[in-house]
């Protein structure tokens, strides 16, 4: 604030005059000048000719009523030829600087400040641009005041070599000593990163040894919701060393070592058969989902661990028809295949970690499954043609995404992508798959009514198109799905993925599943935006992850004759002698092969593969899929409608240059349809090729644009909310043929 103070000194000068002059005798106070107004022309002194030089330029000046600000160390008694200015039209005389500010502080605040000069002077500087709340606190707390190190340390701590840029030296000596003074330790004259470093290290030993200095763990928690600051964290953390802990629950809630929640993870696995230490643990897992610091640094495991441990398998014990256990596993059981799911793609490369919660996680599959299996009989499947009947159903347009092993737990990654302001179904939830639980045999089900098996996505494809001659049906993949894709009255969107990567790379897909599922959302909002008033999403199969796997976990077979053995299911010939016990065996023709049998269990048959992502078998996890719908509902408020006025004469036109008409209406005249900001989209080939400005356009007004071709002869054109997204009209642009005679008619 000292700023302020001076430039109203200045100020009173140059209200009557022309001319100020001021005297630094201090010579301490030349940082003031970089305070000063930019109207006031600089000049500085230091010798007699340097003052001849001034005086002249002053006057032959004068006329002009350019303002002039002269400064000069030298005393007022031993100036000669700036001495009268002065005098004459005004000066400020500062002899010494911790005087000049302890009288400001007075003057203005009534305060007495008991500061040692160089104390004085460092807060003077650091008080620019700052308030008179600063020299209040000065005042009460004493020089730790001079800087607010919670708002200070950041900002160094994230680039200690520029940030002290703005000091000078003696006021960054006097930061230093504050600092050493927080981290309790003598001030030694070093580098800045140095000093930088031993302070991150300080506040992390607190966190390890659970006793943070409070004012560190302030910048501590700023520094983690500082998106700027991040990387600068990150690369202290890579550099400290942890020291080795005899009890790892001895820490700070907020800390931020991923081996200690590593090190509590496997605390849990050895003792996790011990409900004591499991309902003793469950309290500090909830604290630390709850807590920031493991949020913003991405430990998110815990809330997978929370939703195994809290299982309740009890509720299990009353199931009583397949219904029920469809009904359960749609409530419940899901969670753990979720939570399971996320946690092999975090630590399966971690066998002393993920094991125990592995195991504990199967001994409640199988509990589950026993109930499953028991009423297995009375399992139907409802997957048969699908397709055919969602586009017998709707009218309005409607996008019907086909995923390829969208399981169902999976699915629900995708429905929290998506954004809330489309609506989802309650109505649609799942359906049951075929048997076996694989792509070919699914696929077919969800486009053929009649129950057919045809290999190839193309067949499926063309039976659809065949069945339904009267209806603008299209087709295409998922992934190309952009602004343009919106020109069927139902459009069938197909896209490969998990399953695709699950075969590729088995278990260690689990790591792209979050990018996939971000795919699928992504795509679902902008069908909707592009004007598809209902979409679907579909899939043939779940899947199984084996996990760790075992070789007991392998079922080993002796059947007879014509085989084809398969990880989740076994085709054959003739019938088998099996124990009913551990399979099942279903009428299910396939070319050469009548019989189909299926574990009843998790773990795989044994065959040459590679374990690990698989399906066909018959466990809610492969049979139970999505059948999810979003819509497209109006916003509460009505907008301005905006449109293409002059679509006819788009049709056809002559020469280069063509002219877009854009006009609005609206049934109401409220607050809602006063404007609407837009974007015009353009494509070729449905490739975007352009984009216009986000243009503003009021109720009752007409925006004429002109555009040319260019190279090209037809282009599609799209307004689109500027801030939803949303496509409000579009029209295709053709140049005509006919050669452009201009006024030679």
């Amino acid at each position: 604030m000292i700023d302020t103070w001076f430039n109203k000194d200045l100020e009173k000068i140059f209200e009557a005059h022309q001319t100020a002059v001021f005297i630094d005798e201090s010579e301490e106070g030349a940082f003031l000048l970089e305070t000063i107004n930019g109207e006031y022309q600089l000049i500085k002194t230091e010798t007699e000719f340097d003052e001849i030089e001034a005086k002249f330029e002053i006057e032959k000046n004068r006329e002009k009523a350019n303002k002039y600000l002269i400064y000069t160390t030298s005393p007022r008694d031993k100036l000669r030829f700036i001495r009268e200015y002065c005098e004459t039209d005004g000066c400020i005389e500062i002899k010494y600087l911790q005087n000049y500010i302890k009288e400001k502080v007075h003057k203005h605040l009534n305060l007495n400040l008991h500061l040692e000069k160089e104390e004085l002077i460092s807060a003077a500087k650091v008080s620019i641009g700052k308030d008179q709340t600063y020299w209040l606190d000065l005042s009460h707390k004493g020089a730790s005041e001079i800087f607010d190190l919670e708002k200070e340390l950041l900002p160094f701590l994230d680039d200690p070599k520029n940030y002290l840029k703005k000091y000078d030296k003696k006021v960054q000596e006097i930061f230093f000593k504050k600092i050493n003074e927080l981290i309790d330790q003598p001030y030694l004259e070093k580098p800045p990163q140095t000093l930088a470093t031993e302070v991150v290290n300080h506040l992390l030993n607190g966190l390890a040894n659970n006793n943070p200095n409070k004012t560190l763990l302030e910048v501590y928690n700023k520094w983690l919701d500082s998106k700027s600051c991040q990387q600068s964290f990150e690369s202290y953390l890579k550099r400290y060393k942890l020291q080795a802990k005899s009890d790892v629950f001895a820490i700070h809630l907020s800390h931020p070592f991923i081996e200690i929640d590593e090190s509590w993870l496997e605390e849990l696995g050895k003792n996790i058969s011990n409900k004591g230490f499991v309902s003793d643990f469950l309290p500090k897992i909830n604290q630390r989902i709850a807590n920031r610091a493991a949020q913003h640094l991405g430990v998110t495991f815990w809330i997978h661990i929370k939703a195994i441990l809290e299982f309740d398998e009890k509720n299990i014990n009353q199931l009583s028809s397949l219904e029920e256990c469809v009904t359960f596993y749609l409530r419940h059981f899901y969670k753990l295949d979720r939570a399971i799911r996320t946690l092999y793609s975090l630590f399966l490369d971690k066998e002393t970690l993920i094991r125990p919660i592995q195991n504990f996680y199967k001994n409640l599959a199988v509990i589950f499954l026993d109930k499953w299996f028991r009423y297995i009989d009375n399992y139907k499947s409802n997957q048969v043609g699908i397709i055919q009947k969602i586009i017998d159903e709707n009218e309005l347009k409607t996008a019907i995404i086909v995923g390829d092993g969208v399981s169902y737990e999976f699915a629900l990654d995708i429905t929290e992508k998506v954004s809330r302001e489309y609506k989802l179904s309650l109505e649609h939830q799942y359906l049951m798959a075929g048997l076996p639980s694989e792509t070919e045999n699914n696929m077919s089900q969800l486009y053929l009514t009649s129950g057919d098996v045809v290999p190839t996505k193309s067949e499926r494809e063309s039976f659809i198109a065949v069945n339904n001659p009267s209806k603008d049906i299209g087709f295409r993949e998922l992934e190309t799905v952009n602004e343009m894709a919106d020109s069927s009255q139902y459009l069938i969107c197909s896209h490969k993925d998990p399953d695709k990567l699950g075969e590729t790379y088995q278990q260690k897909a689990l790591k792209y599943f979050n990018e996939v599922a971000a795919l699928y959302a992504s795509k679902i909002e902008q069908l909707l935006k592009n004007g598809y008033q209902n979409v679907y999403l579909v899939s043939d199969h779940g899947y199984v992850l084996t996990g760790i796997l075992e070789n007991s976990d392998k079922i080993e077979v002796d059947f007879k004759g014509n085989v084809n053995k398969n990880e989740r299911f076994i085709r054959t010939a003739d019938p088998q002698t099996i124990d009913k016990n551990l399979l099942i065996e279903k009428n299910i023709n396939y070319k050469d092969y009548k019989y189909c049998y299926f574990a009843k269990r998790l773990g795989p048959f044994k065959t040459p593969g590679v374990y690990g992502f698989s399906h066909g078998g018959f466990s809610p996890q492969e049979t139970i899929v999505p059948f999810l719908k979003w819509s497209n509902i109006p916003t509460r408020h009505e907008s301005l409608e905006i449109y293409f006025s002059n679509k006819e004469d788009l049709k056809e036109v002559t020469g280069d240059l063509f002219a877009i008409k854009l006009n609005t209406r609206s049934a109401k005249q409220d607050l809602f349809t006063v404007e609407r900001k837009i974007i015009l989209l353009f494509f070729v080939d449905n490739k975007k090729h352009n984009e216009s400005e986000i243009i503003t356009i009021q109720r009752n007004q007409e925006i004429k644009k002109d555009y040319s071709f260019g190279s090209n002869k037809s282009i599609d054109c799209k307004i689109i909310d500027a801030v939803t997204k949303e496509q409000l009209d579009k029209v295709t642009i053709k140049q005509s043929t006919a050669r452009d005679m201009g006024d030679l008619l």
